[in-house]
């Protein structure tokens, strides 16, 4: 694997004074509170019964989630096929097996069954519901939105281009940047690389920032689906301990028994490129009182290693030419004062400036090696709150690059990480949001796998 000449060769260096700010402000973020809930004005109605753009979640070959808001009790449903006036429709009702689903809030529906990289066409509807007791119920009303949307699913035939966000913290003005960076290169899916949130208590909060987000640019994931590696962040405040309330898992029967609480993995086959997510969780460790023993990440990274080892077996993954991989913290860091969320028992040593992990050694070791067999060129992660790429070594064959921050300064400037298969190789594009130039480039050829 050979990387290109940098644009700027020097982007690739973290400046002493810009990491110490950086990592200053991922500082007071750990300290972030969770933010009112958002209600309605005095007075205030809403007549409609769907009162968000859809968004098209976790894409994947032959399935894709589809979820939208609604103002009240409601059933939902998506007609959904593969002519542009769907003519050919049919009607896929939220809720797995058993029964459907009925909600107050968000609607998710799971389509499954789907060709791989196969365009189709798609609009959302719902059915008001009363809802007295068990046996009293009825509906009494129904709304469709009718703007037709499309999607193109997953697959060996799929084009091969992503791009990643992360660490964006509810900053709208970095938001807006991105989306509108994300809808100029239109790629086929978008990996949001964990931090969405702060410290969420509410699904109205939650939904403010993945279904209703607060810019323009309100049909964000409409028409472009996404992937999710959560961060740390994503799992504090008693909403975002079930994130799935807004964020779907894929049902239960598109995975196995032994992954079920593994809803957040991914192994997806976009054209060339095999894309694997992996969930770091918490920064701190368990036996950490902080957050008074209530977190369970050490067992929730080890049951991770037989899915990736799956994963990276299936035929579809392994014959990929390019492979890169994504989660939230960083596997990798060469600062000797960053601390690597292995100190226990409450990540406290004289020896690193932050209570907090800065990187994932842990998960290193327990990844690590399945990445090292497949020839895992590139792995994408966050966190940090700064723009860094650290090239593969000889005893790494991966290179990492980590995201910029959420906030729009010199130091800490938001990044777009853009990867397209241009030929026989894979092109890998940093935007800087902040001045609205290109960062840096790097180029892969196709992986050698089976390297130890």
């Amino acid at each position: 694997m050979k990387r290109r000449d940098f644009i700027k060769g020097t982007a690739i260096l973290v400046a002493a004074a810009g990491a110490s700010n950086a990592l200053k402000a991922a500082d007071k973020l750990q300290e972030s509170p969770g933010q009112p809930d958002v209600k309605e004005k005095p007075g205030e109605t809403c007549s409609k019964l769907i009162v968000s753009d859809p968004m098209l979640q976790n894409y994947a070959e032959t399935s894709m989630g589809v979820a939208f808001g609604v103002s009240s009790l409601a059933n939902g449903y998506v007609l959904v096929g593969e002519q542009p006036d769907l003519s050919d429709a049919v009607k896929v009702k939220s809720g797995g097996f058993r029964m459907t689903e009925i909600n107050d809030k968000v609607i998710q529906v799971r389509l499954t069954g789907l060709k791989p990289a196969t365009k189709y066409y798609y609009r959302v509807g719902a059915d008001s519901i009363n809802y007295i007791a068990g046996n009293k119920i009825k509906i009494t009303g129904n709304e469709e939105d009718p703007r037709i949307h499309s999607f193109t699913t997953a697959g060996k035939e799929a084009r091969a281009h992503f791009c990643v966000i992360n660490d964006t913290h509810v900053r709208w003005d970095a938001i807006e940047r991105a989306w509108d960076k994300i809808a100029a290169l239109s790629p086929s899916c978008v990996i949001w690389n964990g931090d969405a949130s702060n410290i969420e208590e509410t699904i109205d909060r939650q939904i403010r920032i993945f279904i209703k987000p607060e810019i323009d640019r309100k049909d964000y994931a409409s028409d472009l689906p996404y992937l999710f590696c959560p961060g740390n962040h994503d799992d504090r405040g008693m909403a975002n301990r079930h994130l799935e309330n807004v964020w779907m898992f894929r049902q239960p029967e598109e995975r196995s028994s032994r992954d079920w609480d593994l809803g957040r993995n991914f192994a997806v086959r976009m054209g060339d490129i095999a894309i694997i997510g992996l969930d770091t969780a918490e920064d701190k460790l368990d036996t950490n009182p902080r957050y008074a023993f209530l977190f369970k990440s050490e067992p929730y990274r080890e049951a991770q290693v037989a899915w990736l080892e799956d994963a990276l077996k299936r035929k579809e993954i392994a014959s990929a030419p390019f492979l890169v991989a994504f989660c939230h913290i960083p596997l990798f860091d060469d600062d000797p004062t960053h601390n690597p969320g292995d100190i226990a028992p409450a990540d406290t040593d004289p020896r690193y400036k932050h209570t907090f992990a800065l990187w994932q050694r842990t998960c290193a070791k327990l990844w690590g090696p399945a990445l090292q067999k497949a020839g895992c060129q590139l792995l994408i992660t966050a966190h940090q709150h700064k723009y860094r790429y650290d090239a593969p070594t000889a005893d790494r064959c991966w290179g990492q690059i980590v995201g910029g921050g959420p906030e729009l300064k010199e130091e800490v400037y938001p990044t777009v990480i853009e990867g397209e298969v241009v030929g026989r190789t894979l092109k890998v594009t940093v935007h800087n949001l902040l001045t609205g130039q290109v960062q840096d480039t790097f180029t892969f050829k196709p992986r050698k796998k089976g390297r130890r």
